[in-house]
């Protein structure tokens, strides 16, 4: 009877042990993984998000870039990151549906190294040339690049990502021979193609608008469903002849696998509250970028729909398997 009862009082008290433990997360600082360079439209996003969950969360999230590859580097880092609940990733298209596609010897499993939790915003994208190049439309770009098909470079984020795979698709369709430069995110891109390094790329709008108000950069195409309301004068993929163009970029949350369930429960909570937020909502809107906050279930099944996409677009770009060579 004395040990029965000794039993019962052990499994009280660790389950009170537990709850406290859940009430308490977090007691100390959160590490934010952004898998892409400091000064792209995500970092900026990511770092305004950061000071809001650091007031709604009683503790300082600190955001750590790790940018280059496709976001390779972000997810290995994601993935080699203590399962403590304060180690959170934010992740992209290019770490969970194009690089398991594109690479063997990834230094991380899409599938097994990471817990989903929330979907957050979609990037509406435009196709930007420098304005040294001296074409105001696409259908000016593709007559000049076919008259010279090696002269023009291009800002992608690595082999494999996505502005890649739409170059390759756009010199499948024109039959040129356009050359992509990585570069670590948005805004060092966006840099490079105002300085003329690079002439033309597809990004974030977000990315761009600093560049374009200076009158260094011109938008020549955007992928959203309606014309943007940042660049309202600038055509939609579709009234361009790109409307069949499939897969649309965005970027979520996840977290190591292992991470205790009180930390992802929390994690989820606070991040789609944020998210869909009005007064965040609208800065995300005047980043060029469309919220859209899922619960994990709901990103989760996003996720599968993604990887069959991401499968479609790389059969179209005719983009080969490579091994992943690490840095």
């Amino acid at each position: 009877m004395r040990m029965l009862t000794r039993l019962i009082l052990a499994l009280a008290l660790g389950g009170f042990a537990a709850v406290a433990q859940a009430q308490q997360y977090p007691s100390k600082p959160i590490r934010m993984i952004v898998s892409i360079a400091a000064g792209s439209v995500t970092d900026v996003i990511m770092r305004a998000a950061a000071a809001e969950l650091q007031t709604r969360m009683g503790q300082p999230v600190v955001v750590e870039n790790i940018g280059g590859a496709a976001g390779i580097l972000g997810g290995k880092a994601c993935a080699q990151a203590p399962a403590d609940g304060y180690s959170v990733c934010i992740i992209y298209h290019s770490t969970m549906s194009f690089n398991p596609l594109l690479f063997t010897k990834l230094p991380y499993d899409a599938d097994k190294d990471f817990i989903p939790v929330a979907r957050l915003f979609f990037l509406v994208e435009g196709v930007f040339v420098s304005s040294e190049l001296g074409v105001n439309s696409i259908a000016e770009l593709k007559t000049l690049a076919q008259s010279k098909p090696t002269s023009l470079n291009y800002a992608t984020l690595g082999e494999g990502s996505y502005p890649d795979l739409f170059m390759r698709w756009m010199n499948n369709q024109w039959g040129t021979k356009i050359v992509g430069i990585p570069y670590r995110g948005g805004g060092p891109a966006a840099q490079a193609v105002a300085a003329n390094q690079v002439q033309l790329t597809r990004f974030g709008v977000g990315n761009f608008l600093g560049v374009i108000q200076a009158g260094k950069v011109k938008a020549l195409a955007v992928s959203s469903v309606k014309r943007s309301p940042v660049l309202p004068d600038v055509p939609t993929f579709a009234e361009v002849g790109w409307g069949s163009y499939p897969g649309q970029g965005w970027w979520g949350l996840a977290v190591p696998k292992g991470t205790p369930q009180a930390a992802v429960s929390r994690l989820e909570s606070e991040f789609q509250k944020l998210f869909s937020d009005p007064k965040f909502m609208t800065f995300l809107d005047k980043q060029a970028v469309v919220p859209a906050a899922t619960d994990q279930a709901g990103f989760i099944a996003f996720l599968k729909q993604d990887r069959k996409d991401a499968e479609t677009l790389i059969k179209i770009a005719n983009t080969p398997v490579k091994e992943f060579k690490d840095q």
